[in-house]
């Protein structure tokens, strides 16, 4: 068995989506400093690296991330090579007649971020509802996200929302060969929240 981890790692100063807070780890405690544990306090946006949306963060009347259906977000996953397309069109499915209920997009973005990638391949509305119509309920993209950074409708997140799919970004992917895996990337257990960083893994059998 291998393990792909195609979570971004997170560090201070890490980019974020212009106008988020920023990653920032403050001490509290040190042992060095006379403490008796090493201890700090996390501050991050919901949508920091490697993370889930919540049908929430798109829409008033999705559900937040602690209603999420675990289940999706673990089992077999297809790692598709669209690099070159921006946005991604439906087009790049064709030949496909059946796939996984996970489905992750290698656009090419690097596997570290030394500025934040403000020219990235957004998702188009109809690349979301032919795989929705393919039997996908999950989509993973290594972009910051699946609408363009400009973008003040978010025809992809609506497509999304229209189509009952649910989104991971912020992927890394440039390790890992496109093909079936399974995927683990389970969201933190935050309540009342619109997403969430988490650790996502692929294993290779």
């Amino acid at each position: 068995m291998v393990i792909h981890d195609i979570s971004r790692l997170l560090t201070p100063g890490h980019p974020n989506w212009p106008g988020d807070a920023p990653f920032t780890v403050t001490p509290a405690a040190r042992i060095a400093q006379g403490d008796t544990v090493n201890t700090g306090v996390l501050s991050t946006s919901t949508h920091t690296g490697t993370h889930v949306d919540a049908p929430w963060h798109y829409a008033d009347a999705g559900i937040k991330l602690d209603e999420v259906p675990l289940e999706l977000y673990i089992g077999p996953c297809l790692v598709l090579d669209v690099r070159g397309y921006s946005p991604v069109p439906p087009e790049v499915l064709d030949g496909l007649d059946s796939l996984p209920e996970r489905l992750l997009l290698y656009t090419g973005q690097p596997a570290h971020w030394a500025t934040f990638p403000e020219d990235f391949a957004a998702l188009s509305p109809a690349f979301v509802h032919r795989a929705a119509e393919l039997g996908v309920r999950l989509i993973g993209t290594d972009a910051p996200s699946v609408d363009p950074l400009t973008s003040k409708t978010l025809d992809g997140h609506r497509a999304f929302w229209e189509s009952g799919l649910y989104i991971v970004e912020g992927l890394k992917l440039t390790d890992v060969t496109p093909g079936t895996y399974q995927l683990v990337c389970l969201p933190l257990p935050l309540a009342g929240v619109d997403g969430t960083p988490a650790r996502a893994v692929l294993i290779e059998q």
